[in-house]
């Protein structure tokens, strides 16, 4: 996952208190008689192990767009897509049902591949950090150390692949702190973001190449001593440098022979840059009824974990099969497009927007699949809906909070109304009351493949996990990943996708009544919130702001529900659109009126 660093989320769904102590119904008593339909016969198709093993395969690999992890794994969900009966655009008849293509877009900066690094005090013999035990450590763009570089070994010259330099430390690397070192033709050492450290003291000053300390708490450094998040530096044909991400124990070892005195250090970096092309899969189940209305489901194949985001391909892998599996039966025909897309993060879904406007007019709703086989118990998060932007994200308050990524209150004008939110939190607690699953959300924050949707002003919405003290680090790997969870997760996504797209009458209107309710205990809530904190001395006016906000949202959230029914809302699911929608309103304002004076 692509996205600025963040804040612990536990918007916790009441249904998960219950879930401990109650016997599991079969199916939530409310859920749309074709939601029980549809998950009935997912759940007997979904293979949680198939899942499982596409991020298997995955995790063997660095994937970063065009190198060989990264395509690799483009053409193993190919091949799960021929297998389930899914034929090339360019092979497949006019109208076909099940169809991929693979997309190619010339990059303009290289492919890369880590192959070894290493990073050794010069005055010791093992290795202080090596690519076997933390491919992280390597920043990507990293140039190879030069192979033609001679030092005297045993009374001869000796070609060596390490680059040797005095170790440099400027701390956090403000400006004073470059001025009073003189860094040219040493290694730095600095805390930070290594793209910056690498811009300052190698293009700028001249140094041979930059190690760097920068983890968050949340990925509790101080517990995983030997955990390297990834990171990046600018890819530099003329300095044809690299950067080293270190370790707590790496940095601490450091400083600790600095603190002795004068230390030099040996770094060893093997990487491959190469011409590529960036791929992008597109599998789609062609609707029957209406093709060019869409849903449109997505996840990003780089990056080099194995929740993220190996976990999310592995899902929407698995869901594509059943789909097929499904469609060939005919025990679903879906009415509309669901269409599946794998590739780059943010600007797979953007192209997708971009690249057709007619295709771009027709797509109703965007989901990303993100991080989303995580086994909490490992990791320390919980699943995670990531909400269009609502009032909560104006006034985070109660249960509601951002995650550790780090949300920033919204301005009222960015609130979306629109019903996706509440649909799909009622598909996750439907999967929760048969299994038990654990559900929450979290405000609006942005940074993955449902902010492209939102800029096209349509429906985007997020499907992750956090808080995660791997996140990002050469610890997520395929041991802290959960069958169980890609299941959960795959099951509430493809319900959701097969709902609206063949929703009938009698499943709108449901689906209406189902965010009546969800509007209704909103507001109860929001009361509540609003209530305690006019008696703790807060302004009256404030709470009605928020109040009549939130009235106004599901107001206009449920007549959104009008492109639900495909062919058009009848009129009596108008009629039940208008009905609700009034009801929310006098909910509204019998709940202002009872706002304390």
């Amino acid at each position: 996952m692509t996205k600025r660093l963040r804040s612990l989320v536990t918007t916790t769904a009441a249904v998960a208190t219950a879930l401990a102590t109650t016997a599991l119904p079969a199916q939530r008593p409310d859920a749309p008689s074709a939601v029980k339909r549809y998950f009935d016969l997912t759940r007997a198709e979904f293979s949680g192990q198939r899942a499982f093993d596409q991020v298997a395969f995955m995790d063997q690999y660095f994937r970063w767009p065009g190198n060989e992890g990264f395509n690799a794994s483009i053409h193993r969900v190919e091949q799960t897509l021929k297998a389930a009966g899914y034929v090339d655009e360019k092979t497949a008849p006019r109208g076909a049902t099940l169809t991929y293509r693979i997309e190619h877009r010339p990059r303009k900066e290289p492919a890369w591949d880590p192959v070894d690094a290493s990073v050794t005090i010069a005055s010791e013999s093992e290795p202080l950090l090596k690519f076997a035990t933390n491919r992280n450590m390597l920043a990507i763009g990293s140039y190879s150390t030069p192979d033609t570089v001679l030092r005297t070994v045993g009374g001869g010259l000796m070609p060596t692949y390490e680059v040797w330099g005095a170790l440099v430390d400027v701390g956090k690397g403000t400006p004073a702190d470059y001025d009073k070192a003189n860094v040219a033709g040493k290694i730095v050492l600095a805390d930070g973001n290594v793209g910056r450290v690498f811009a300052e003291a190698v293009q700028k000053r001249g140094a041979l190449g930059v190690l760097t300390y920068s983890l968050p708490a949340y990925t509790k450094p101080d517990v995983h001593r030997n955990s390297i998040q990834f990171g990046s530096i600018p890819f530099d044909s003329a300095k044809r440098s690299w950067g080293i991400l270190l370790s707590k124990n790496a940095e601490s070892r450091l400083r600790a022979a600095l603190a002795k005195g004068s230390t030099v250090v040996r770094v060893m970096t093997k990487t491959k840059m190469y011409p590529s092309d960036e791929l992008t899969l597109v599998a789609e189940v062609r609707g029957s009824a209406a093709p060019n209305e869409r849903f449109v489901l997505s996840a990003h194949v780089q990056e080099p974990g194995a929740n993220d985001n190996a976990s999310g391909v592995g899902d929407l892998s698995e869901m594509a099969r059943v789909l097929a599996t499904l469609v060939k039966s005919k025990a679903v025909v879906p009415k509309r497009t669901i269409t599946m897309i794998f590739g780059l993060e943010i600007a797979q879904t953007r192209n997708f927007l971009a690249d057709d406007a007619n295709r771009a007019r027709g797509v109703h709703w965007g989901l990303s699949l993100d991080m989303t086989g995580e086994d909490t118990k490992k990791t320390g998060g919980t699943f995670l809906i990531e909400k269009m932007p609502d009032p909560s994200a104006v006034w985070t308050r109660g249960d509601e909070k951002h995650s550790e990524w780090g949300g920033e209150p919204l301005p009222k004008d960015r609130i979306v109304p629109h019903y996706f939110n509440d649909f799909l939190l009622a598909r996750t607690l439907d999967q929760a009351a048969k299994t038990g699953w654990v559900v929450k959300t979290n405000p609006f924050e942005g940074g993955s493949d449902h902010t492209p949707f939102l800029t096209a002003k349509k429906p985007g919405v997020l499907f992750w996990h956090f808080t995660d003290e791997f996140y990002h680090t050469d610890g997520d790997r395929i041991d802290k990943v959960s069958k169980d969870e890609l299941t959960n997760v795959g099951l509430a996504a493809l319900v959701s996708a097969l709902t609206v797209t063949s929703a009938d009458g009698p499943t709108a209107r449901a689906l209406v009544a189902e965010v009546e309710r969800a509007a209704i205990a909103r507001l109860d809530t929001e009361l509540k919130l609003s209530q305690a904190a006019i008696v703790a001395g807060g302004s009256r006016a404030t709470e009605e702001d928020i109040l009549k906000t939130w009235t106004d949202y599901y107001a206009a959230s449920i007549r959104t529900m009008s492109d639900i029914e495909v062919g058009g809302s009848s009129r009596e699911t108008l009629a039940a659109i208008d009905a609700a929608a009034n009801r929310v309103k006098q909910a509204g304002e019998k709940r202002l009126a009872s706002l304390p004076r």
